[in-house]
């Protein structure tokens, strides 16, 4: 469903590290989305056009790379902080009893977030994501250190200018094509806005296992309900990590086949029909 669709309402709010823009759709109980890093919330938008029947779900660009506008100077963006903004955008809400899904990156602040801020987290759904050690994943495991380095960003993101490279690049993470202009539209803000390229450095600078580790050993002593919808065929978050994860939290664990890593973009339907299933009474 796109952003301008009559039933998915384009909105934003004011925070104390910046203004999110989000889109919601649906109305009953509060799902929030959490995508990861260069993508924006439309990564959800299948889960969102069959879960809106039963649920009020909420996407918002979180400010991540792909955010249309920048945050704060002096907004914290490493794990904690980012989740400290999820955390705001709840309260600003007046949002209780919170589903949160993630997936990629956002996952690792999922995590973060349910350990760090749980009054109004109800469940945490996470589709394959950061978890354990592997945050950053492996490909990617040398990008914090090399975004410290003065001007390493713009030189990493020099390639994504040119349309093609953009599209190759974002290939691998999903099995489906992703269309050319939604490609484009997630690399044009840190192309264009050196607010938002601050940002992302901030963002790729703070990943490190050390978040994902600490939420790790909060969430083994948790009861708080988790749901993982993780593909099999993943190489950046293979499957032996949601095995894991579900072996030490007693979180369910569902495969999700014939997806890459962005398995919401793959199999929106399956994602929101395990979710629904999920939250259904027992």
């Amino acid at each position: 469903m796109a952003a301008d669709d009559p039933g998915r309402v384009g909105k934003e709010i004011e925070l104390p590290a910046g203004r999110i823009r989000y889109r919601e759709a649906g109305e009953g109980r509060p799902v929030v989305f959490v995508h990861g890093f260069l993508v924006d919330g439309r990564l959800w938008d299948g889960v969102v056009d069959v879960l809106s029947d039963s649920c009020r779900c909420i996407a918002p660009d979180w400010p991540l790379g792909s955010h249309q506008v920048a945050m704060n100077p002096d907004a914290d963006l490493t794990p904690y902080g980012i989740a400290a903004t999820i955390a705001a955008f709840l309260e600003a809400l007046d949002l209780e009893d919170v589903t949160i899904v993630g997936n990629d990156s956002g996952g690792a602040m999922s995590q973060v977030l349910a350990t760090r801020h749980p009054r109004r987290i109800g469940r945490l759904v996470l589709t394959n994501c950061d978890t354990h050690d592997n945050f950053p994943p492996g490909p990617f495991k040398a990008m914090s250190q090399i975004a410290k380095l003065p001007g390493a960003v713009p030189a990493m993101l020099a390639p994504v200018r040119i349309g093609a490279v953009a599209r190759a690049a974002y290939k691998p993470f999903a099995r489906t094509p992703i269309p050319a202009g939604l490609v484009a539209s997630w690399v044009e803000p840190v192309r264009r806005d050196r607010g938002v390229r601050r940002d992302a450095r901030k963002v790729t600078i703070g990943m490190n296992k050390r978040y994902t580790l600490e939420a790790l050993e909060k969430l083994k002593g948790s009861e708080l309900p988790i749901l993982l919808a993780w593909t099999p065929e993943d190489r950046v978050f293979p499957f032996e990590y949601g095995q894991r994860l579900a072996a030490e939290t007693g979180a369910r664990l569902v495969e999700i086949p014939d997806a890459g890593t962005f398995v919401p973009f793959d199999q929106p339907r399956r994602v929101a029909e395990e979710i629904a299933s999920f939250l259904a009474p027992d």
